[in-house]
């Protein structure tokens, strides 16, 4: 540890060989894995080598979201279905724009970190032979996911963190992460084929700076310089991008900071939505709808309650079916919308709130229906009269009746069914304050995910050499992903990035003390320090802008413009003025009420260039006509008509929606930070790497495993 003054301000620095940025799963699996592979590279005390940093130990998707029974994703393990890695590789591949090598490290990578896990103490159930039961779940076509309750993520964290605590590695907790410094030029970018060019360029990420979130309150605020010979970046999604959102409060990642560092995004266009709970930010899926809640309506004071899906179904039979199958078809899928598939219900919530009214869904009620008399459907709804149809479990079409039959949930009321199927599902509300024996959940059509993020090869290295990026920052998801997948995704990706840098950029501590690297990073530092004390000074200027208020305007834009609903010329405007706003930060600063004010600075700052990375992204594949995919539905007026009385509110005619161009499935949408550019962006399309077709015999890939080959 050394101390200097930068700046007027004393600056901690602190080095390693590896610093990695995020204590969820993805990042905790990662420090594990690194120091078994450094104790099995005969390193002594490899502990010393290794820091995680951290806003928040506590804090982060890993600990604080979930579901019914949070899914993990894994090869099969239910000795009745085969399996292979194979087809693990097209089930993640299936949508398109996800490379194939990735897909298939995902999958032979599964099983080795699933067991990691169950050796570290997640407890994953199994029956009396030892076997791990699975299920499907959603764009699963084998049993491959396994579940650990509610807080799968949670207790996957949790105990990775213990196996570190007993390495003795060092979690730096409460660091505001500000900058990434980089020393060089000319950082690589990945050619048309997806791949990496090590060879030009000599651009690293040499460190992060922090503000210590201890004392951010105080005009003397501490500021830490974590150096390392590789960095490894597991702050996971923006999930504070959003309005409307599922993601833990506070969770706004990195990306801005990331994107300014010279790394390249890759399929930001492609994020997860579904319905949530939002007094207490809980995921809603499988068991939760299965149970067949009734859902309804209010006006914004809570009256006026409205059975609205009723209107919009020909049967009970069919929209309590429908109900049931949004537990494992969660995520909104604009596939499942035609012929009253289990999607529009998504879409028929969203047009409630539309209307300002408010969703709830009730597990003390069984759903409120109606038979239409005359054609079903479309038809029937403008021009018969219903008439009641009370709800009756042996009514249900096959799929889910037969499931509640196995399940034990053939029960009266959806409370009943949910304490059957699952209990703990009942419990986590309770942990928050919420009874669902007394009250119904308000819901919305939330952000969950982020299946884009930033491009990595099959290592998981970034564009930039040394610099690997895990968890939900990787961007390697592609349009749709089987339930639970990212979480293998993370444990996959913290593992194969341990093993390159240990087994091919050494094990030793960086050393950034030449002439050149110290003033180059000084620079840097002098400039972020004027920087935020200029916030402070900034407080006089009429025209500074609020973090706050900032950060609301950042929200609203994403969720009108960049949520599951999109059209291109509504896409063009809102980054418009994204780019306005981020101007306008530059030059006006910002208003601080006090010193602690710096922090959500910090963040709004780059949020709002986070906001103008995805608004971009969007605008270029809506401009390449790519139509709806994914979690995404884009407006069209010459398109599908979901239904007559679901509106676009803009026109006051039937919403029509834009099917898929399946032609982009071969690509994927990257951009890189361009201050030159109008948009402050530029994008490129990249083939998509395929999946390995080389399959040596096992002495010659002895012999290169020996040799240290696989690595090349």
């Amino acid at each position: 540890m050394e101390k200097r003054k930068i700046a007027g301000k004393e600056v901690v620095f602190h080095s390693y060989n590896t610093v990695i940025v995020g204590s969820g799963a993805a990042g905790m699996n990662c420090a594990v894995h690194l120091c078994e592979f450094m104790r099995r590279a005969g390193v002594k005390n490899p502990q010393d080598r290794i820091a995680v940093v951290t806003a928040g130990l506590a804090l982060g998707a890993s600990r604080m979201s979930g579901s019914d029974k949070q899914t993990y994703y894994k090869m099969g393990t239910s000795p009745d279905v085969a399996d292979s890695a194979e087809e693990f590789a097209k089930s993640l591949t299936a949508a398109g724009c996800c490379h194939g090598d990735s897909a298939i490290a995902e999958a032979i990578g599964s099983l080795r970190e699933f067991y990691h896990l169950v050796q570290a103490g997640v407890p994953f159930p199994t029956d009396s032979m030892g076997t791990f039961v699975g299920y499907k779940t959603d764009h699963d076509p084998y049993e491959r996911a396994t579940s650990a309750g509610p807080k799968t993520s949670k207790f996957m964290s949790e105990c990775l963190q213990k196996q570190l605590e007993q390495y003795r590695v060092e979690i730096a907790d409460k660091q505001e992460v500000a900058h990434l410094l980089t020393i060089g030029t000319g950082a690589p970018a990945i050619d048309k084929q997806g791949c990496h060019s090590r060879e030009s360029g000599n651009k690293r990420i040499a460190g992060v700076v922090t503000i210590d979130r201890k004392n951010a309150d105080k005009p003397n605020y501490t500021i830490n310089v974590y150096l390392g010979a590789n960095i490894v970046l597991a702050a996971g999604g923006p999930g504070e991008l959003y309005e409307t959102s599922v993601y833990p409060k506070g969770q706004l990642g990195i990306h801005g900071l990331a994107f300014k560092a010279g790394l390249i995004g890759a399929n930001l266009t492609e994020s997860q939505f579904g319905l949530a709970s939002i007094k207490f930010r809980w995921n809603v899926s499988g068991t939760y709808m299965q149970a067949i809640p009734r859902i309804f309506s209010t006006d914004a004071e809570g009256k006026n309650n409205r059975d609205f899906l009723a209107d919009f179904f020909p049967s009970m039979s069919k929209m309590a079916t429908d109900i049931f199958l949004k537990g494992y078809q969660w995520p909104f899928d604009p596939q499942r919308i035609e012929n009253l598939q289990s999607s529009l219900i998504d879409i028929l919530v969203f047009n409630e709130t539309q209307k300002g009214r408010r969703v709830f869904m009730d597990f003390l009620h069984n759903p409120v229906g109606n038979e239409w008399h005359g054609l079903p459907g479309r038809e029937s709804i403008t021009g018969k009269m219903p008439v009641p149809q009370d709800f009756c479990l042996k009514d249900l079409e096959p799929e889910a009746a037969d499931y509640l039959q196995k399940a034990g949930a053939s029960q009266e009321t959806p409370i009943e069914r949910l304490s059957a199927m699952n209990p703990p599902a009942i419990d986590i509300y309770k942990e928050h304050g919420i009874d669902l024996y007394s009250e119904p959940l308000e819901i919305a059509v939330c952000a969950q995910h982020n299946n884009g993020g930033f491009a990595v090869d099959k290592w998981w290295q970034s564009n930039i050499a040394h610099t690997f990026i895990i968890g939900e920052m990787a961007g390697t998801h592609g349009v749709k992903r089987p339930g639970g997948s990212a979480l293998n995704a993370g444990q996959t990706g913290g593992l194969r990035a341990a093993e390159y840098i240990v087994n091919v950029y050494g094990c030793e501590p960086t050393d950034y003390s030449d002439s050149r690297a110290e003033a180059c990073l000084d620079e840097q530092l002098t400039r972020l320090i004027e920087r935020i004390d200029g916030y402070n000074a900034d407080s006089a200027n009429r025209n500074a802008l609020m973090p706050g208020e900032v950060i609301k305007e950042v929200q609203h834009r994403i969720t009108t413009s960049a949520g599951h609903i999109r059209e291109l010329q509504d896409s063009r405007n809102a980054l418009k003025e994204a780019v306005r706003l981020y101007k306008d930060i530059r030059q006006q600063g910002f208003k601080l009420e006090n010193p602690e004010g710096i922090i959500t600075a910090i963040q709004a700052e780059h949020l709002a260039l986070t906001g103008i990375a995805y608004l971009k992204a969007i605008a270029e594949l809506l401009e390449q006509g790519s139509g709806s995919r994914g979690s995404h539905l884009v407006l069209a007026e010459d398109g599908i008509e979901i239904h007559p009385d679901v509106i676009n509110k803009a026109t006051g005619k039937p919403l029509k929606f834009k099917p898929e161009n399946e032609s982009l499935r071969d690509s994927v949408l990257q951009l890189e930070y361009d201050e030159s550019s109008p948009d402050l962006f530029r994008c490129a399309e990249i083939k998509l790497r395929p999946v390995p077709a080389d399959r040596k015999a096992f002495e010659p890939a002895w012999q290169d495993y020996r040799k240290g080959k696989i690595y090349s």
